[in-house]
């Protein structure tokens, strides 16, 4: 593992820490948050993401979903590449 330190000014921390967000509870949160915006920007693979946010596949899914982001995102040049691809291989599967 490879730890990332994050700067918080002290009087944020010690708000926070009162509303009972200690160092463990950012730590998970800032991980599943950047793990959400990796994804989001196409920077990590689902997998990817998932792993880095200490979730399964299904958990991280529904993470995305709460947070209203799309679990698929393609552009409609990337959908009509997909859609050729299926028809190129059902052509060759029945040939």
């Amino acid at each position: 593992m490879v730890a990332v330190e994050t700067q918080i000014p002290e009087d944020i921390f010690l708000t926070l820490q009162a509303r009972g967000l200690f160092k463990e509870v950012l730590a998970e949160q800032s991980c599943k948050l950047l793990s959400l915006r990796l994804y989001q920007d196409r920077a990590l693979s689902l997998g990817k993401a998932a792993r880095l946010a200490g979730m399964s596949h299904w958990e991280f899914v529904e993470f995305l979903s709460n947070n209203n982001v799309p679990v698929i995102d393609h552009s409609a040049e990337e959908l009509a590449a997909e859609f050729r691809a299926v028809e190129k291989l059902a052509g060759d599967l029945n040939a």
